[in-house]
């Protein structure tokens, strides 16, 4: 992590970022990131800062780890050996694969809907770090300005790498390869969810798109996103032929309060097969399905509704599918 110890420091330091970011092989980085001798630590602003803010759940996740399709996964089932409907595929936000709310999460589906559910690592280890949360937290609390720098350009030197590695360009394929080796395998018999959060929103719209199929089958039967990021819109949605369910809030930054309905009416308006939801709830700001506070009752509600309408939209499509 970078150390930080005065503001000319600090200011030389992005100077050398900046340098990166103009560089023609990195020039995206720049649209994502203002660095601190552009603009004070206040206003400093990523693509997605909601992405990288949130809380860190308690609990202990009851799956395991193996390998997949040439991938590292996290998989977990119904306990007591309960029989599986159906296999979901959740494609986790910026904090990756081994994100414990997100392993969590991937046990309350299994447990809830008697899934099996696979969490692959499409980042290739390169997840941007859990103490990005702490850093955007404690930014956000300081009043004084150099620790507020420290915590914020702390943050930055996760988020550089994490955006050059996990550019939806280069993880798409490496998602898209993973589902078509799943519907040759398991997926031939069984139904394919896709279940994505955040940064893995995008890969479930784009997998939910005309044409990204293997055999004549599509690589997946449905789809679910909590507070997608990285939407083209409307474009991305247009595309959409399977029937997809988006959770968002009224406050997301990235599905913005008027871009919702129209989203909603885009994929409510497709013919049966392809027709969609969206669920537009209140008061709820971006990562609420993933990164609640959970100690807070309304917070830890509209998570809990979120996951239930995920789980219903699996159970009504899928079970369809594979009837």
């Amino acid at each position: 992590m970078c150390c930080l110890t005065t503001v000319k420091g600090i200011s030389a330091a992005c100077a050398q970022a900046s340098t990166f970011a103009f560089s023609p092989k990195h020039h995206q980085l720049y649209s994502s990131i203002n660095c601190l001798h552009r603009k004070p630590p206040t206003t400093i602003t990523m693509s997605c800062p909601a992405c990288f803010q949130g809380s860190v759940h308690k609990g202990e996740p009851r799956g395991k780890n193996i390998k997949l399709h040439g991938l590292d996964a996290y998989v977990t089932e119904p306990t007591d050996g309960r029989p599986v409907k159906g296999i979901i595929v959740v494609i986790p936000d910026a904090f990756g694969w081994e994100f414990v709310n997100t392993r969590l999460l991937a046990d309350v589906y299994a447990d809830k809907g008697d899934y099996k559910v696979y969490l692959p690592d499409f980042m290739n280890g390169h997840a941007a770090p859990v103490w990005m949360l702490e850093k955007l937290i404690a930014a956000s609390e300081t009043g004084n300005y150099l620790a507020k720098a420290y915590h914020i350009f702390g943050a930055i030197c996760a988020f550089i790498p994490f955006m050059y590695h996990n550019n939806i360009g280069k993880t798409f394929p490496v998602a898209r390869g993973f589902f078509e080796q799943l519907r040759k395998e398991e997926g031939s018999t069984l139904p394919v969810g896709a279940a994505g959060f955040c940064w893995g929103g995008k890969h479930v719209i784009l997998l939910a798109g005309e044409g990204v199929e293997i055999d004549g089958r599509p690589l997946i039967d449905a789809g679910f996103t909590g507070h997608p990021s990285f939407l083209s819109l409307p474009g991305d949605v247009e595309k959409v032929v399977r029937p997809v369910s988006i959770a968002v809030g009224d406050k997301d930054n990235q599905i913005k309060a008027q871009q919702a309905p129209q989203v909603k009416a885009i994929l409510e308006g497709k013919p049966e097969g392809s027709k969609g939801e969206v669920r537009i709830y209140e008061d709820a700001t971006h990562g609420f399905a993933l990164r609640a506070a959970l100690d807070m009752e309304d917070l830890a509600k509209k998570a809990t509704e979120a996951e239930d309408q995920c789980i219903s939209w699996f159970d009504s499509h899928l079970l369809k599918t594979s009837s």
